[in-house]
């Protein structure tokens, strides 16, 4: 399994986290509480935290190739939904086992 993990410095990860889960719930397998959810998209899963002021971001897929669309997919909405703040959306891949 490939993982990675972006901490993104923002005073408005509850509102991302709840925008992220709810921009996709309507075609993919969703999960939203009031500081973690969770998406499930075809090549992969996205877990979403907020944190006092970061949104934490937790990628994993089968494969390096299928790990970096996901990163890609989320990284483009974050970046949308957030256009007044410039965000820094950085993944960490974590080493293979």
């Amino acid at each position: 399994m490939a993982t990675s993990e972006a901490r993104v410095a923002t005073a408005s990860a509850r509102r991302y986290l709840g925008q992220l889960c709810k921009h996709f719930q309507h075609r993919l397998p969703v999960t939203l509480e009031e500081t973690t959810g969770g998406i499930a998209f075809p090549m992969g899963r996205c877990d979403v935290a907020a944190e006092d002021r970061t949104l934490v971001l937790r990628a994993s897929a089968t494969t390096a190739e299928d790990l970096a669309k996901l990163e890609d997919v989320v990284a483009r909405h974050l970046v949308r939904f957030a256009f007044r703040e410039e965000l820094a959306i950085d993944w960490a891949r974590a080493p293979a086992a």
